[in-house]
């Protein structure tokens, strides 16, 4: 557990599409609710640290495109969270993500340099990443195939990114607390011993980000999101 925590931190320092890896760990040590509690608080304190570091390269005229449709998706998560299965939402969500990734290398090997301009193109994202973040902290793959269709360079897409999760996590936490009742002062005491490790991988992870060029970090979160679409697929 204590490697997913530290893998967390090099996650949120702009490694991105690790994420998958974690949640997956963490559904085998508890069971697949409670360990979305678990690891909410370990996110927004990943987040602080990010948007910290990379506040300066934040795109806020995507942000304010994004937050409100996750807004609605993660209400609707809430909603429709005790009655989803668990099986059919990750093949669903596992499917979604290896297309969109076999879209975008599409796109890669055209280089094109068209940015998706339809409005509709953001809420879709939006919501789907509302939603899946409030299922089951899985929004990593599909805001990574947002992110990188609007063509951001390196910095730019992890600091806008970063904001984007800041929100929504510290919106999600409410529902946490008093409609899943995920999170306890049993699973802050966990949080709390495992910070360090979030610190210690955040500080590694973005000393790996400076020595990663913008081209390689497109085709690195490309090859890991699709990597966390597989293992959604045959969990």
């Amino acid at each position: 557990m204590g490697m997913a925590f530290f893998i967390l931190g090099i996650a949120k320092s702009g490694i991105k599409g690790i994420g998958t890896i974690i949640v997956v760990v963490l559904a085998f040590v508890f069971d697949e609710k409670a360990s979305t509690g678990i690891l909410l608080p370990m996110l927004i304190a990943g987040d602080i640290l990010a948007v910290t570091y990379y506040n300066r390269h934040a795109k806020w005229e995507y942000i304010w495109k994004l937050v409100p449709w996750m807004v609605v998706g993660v209400v609707v998560g809430v909603w429709i969270g005790n009655d989803v299965s668990e099986a059919v939402f990750k093949r669903l969500m596992a499917i979604i993500i290896i297309l969109s990734v076999i879209l975008m290398v599409f796109s890669e090997v055209r280089k094109s340099k068209l940015v998706p301009k339809n409005k509709w193109f953001a809420r879709v994202s939006g919501l789907a990443a509302g939603f899946t973040t409030m299922i089951g902290n899985l929004a990593g793959p599909v805001a990574n195939i947002y992110f990188l269709a609007m063509r951001f360079p390196k910095n730019e897409f992890i600091g806008t990114a970063a904001w984007v999760f800041f929100i929504i996590n510290l919106f999600k936490m409410p529902f946490h607390i008093f409609v899943w009742k995920t999170v306890t002062v049993q699973s802050l005491v966990i949080n709390a011993t495992m910070l360090p490790l979030i610190i210690l991988g955040f500080f590694i992870g973005a000393q790996i980000v400076k020595r990663i060029s913008n081209l390689n970090y497109r085709r690195f979160i490309l090859i890991v999101t699709a990597i966390g679409g597989v293992i959604l697929l045959f969990r």
